[in-house]
């Protein structure tokens, strides 16, 4: 099939959305995020298990459902088809979207090698499709604030950027994971962490510090090597990547840090954003503690110890305050930019699968960097 020209969003109309997935992600985070801005119409939803698809669908007023992707893609009367499916769908339905002139979010990764995200970038950019990807945390307001000041000049010029994103979801080996490929070899340490957790604060990192990754050198462990598996209830050998860390050197001179785990003590999302410069340094938490869900600390040369920096009301979407859940709160600023964007009302078009692409070079570089115990130059 060849791809057609993007569809058009009608200028002061409703944006017409077709959501694929109807799982826990989807009705906690993405399915939220739409339905509570008015310039969205939830036409049709699909999940194979239709009882999944029926019940979010009069959950959230949405008129059609289906337990085939098809009846959704082929619709006319939708513009944005959100892929919020298992990760090895998603370049699949993502290409089948864009080839039916669909703008587009999808759930990270669109496909675990970065070339794949690549070709379906420059398939979307050349018929000019809007895409967005789940990199849900760069959207809190506090990291959104964080950025302003960076763009202000409020740290000068960048040094050092630390970057986390831990917490302890999978500490309990009986807390259940999804069995790995059956076709891995069980005597080779597989990614798991770097590539779910990784992900969100490695782009963060790139989008502060304001430059590509240019060099890295990581290592991954596997620290509790049997867990549940999800489809048998059982105990087994995964030997999976649940704890990672990596160094890196940006284009700009800057260097910096990322950790990631699934094993780590602490609360979800477990993100924390660390960046140093000239002029100041300013810190980022996002962890659901003590009731809120963020917290942005900043410091200068003369004023050296941390104190807390306001974040102002218009980060926040409508009804939004730090007590709220991390989850609909940081992803309905996610809608509300993408909807931005797709309207017109920005130029822009920030975390789209080109970002995404990157993101996934810098895994992959650091998949490599560990195997062959070495620095790994960017691009690959």
């Amino acid at each position: 099939m060849t791809s057609r020209r993007a569809r058009p969003i009608a200028p002061g109309g409703p944006v017409p959305v077709g959501v694929l997935g109807a799982g826990t992600w989807s009705t906690a985070a993405h399915l939220p995020g739409w339905a509570r801005d008015p310039r969205v119409q939830l036409v049709a939803i699909a999940d194979p298990v239709g009882d999944l698809a029926e019940r979010a669908a009069e959950r959230f007023g949405i008129p059609h459902w289906s337990r085939d992707h098809r009846d959704v893609i082929g619709r006319d009367d939708v513009a944005v088809i959100d892929v919020c499916t298992p990760s090895a769908t998603h370049a699949t339905l993502s290409e089948a979207a864009l080839e039916a002139g669909h703008h587009v979010l999808c759930e990270k990764p669109v496909a675990y090698d970065f070339r794949e995200t690549d070709r379906l970038a420059a398939m979307a950019e050349a018929q000019g499709s809007k895409t967005k990807l789940g990199f849900t945390f760069r959207y809190a307001p506090a990291m959104r604030q964080l950025r302003r000041l960076v763009d202000e000049g409020w740290v000068g010029t960048p040094f050092i950027f630390n970057g986390y994103e831990q917490n302890s979801q999978f500490l309990d080996p009986m807390n259940p994971l999804r069995q790995q490929d059956p076709d891995a070899d069980p005597s080779v340490l597989q990614v798991a962490s770097l590539e779910g957790y990784g992900a969100p604060i490695i782009d963060i990192g790139a989008w502060l510090v304001g430059a590509p990754y240019a060099e890295v050198v990581g290592t991954m462990r596997n620290f509790i090597p049997e867990r549940m598996v999800r489809q048998t209830g059982r105990l087994q050998r995964m030997n999976i990547d649940d704890g990672d860390i990596f160094l890196a050197e940006f284009g700009n001179g800057a260097i910096g840090s990322v950790q990631t785990s699934f094993v780590t003590v602490g609360n979800y999302p477990g993100i924390e954003a660390r960046l140093y410069g000239r002029e100041g340094a300013l810190i980022c938490r996002l962890v659901e503690e003590r009731g809120i869900c963020e917290l942005l600390h900043g410091a200068r040369p003369d004023a050296v110890e941390f104190s807390p920096v306001p974040v102002p009301a218009d980060c926040y979407p409508a009804g939004g305050t730090p007590a709220e859940s991390w989850r609909t709160l940081f992803y309905a600023n996610l809608i509300k930019d993408f909807l931005d964007e797709l309207t017109g009302v920005v130029e822009k078009n920030e975390g789209n699968f080109r970002d995404g692409a990157r993101v996934q070079e810098v895994i992959n570089a650091v998949e490599a960097s560990h195997r062959q115990r070495r620095w790994v130059s960017l691009p690959l």
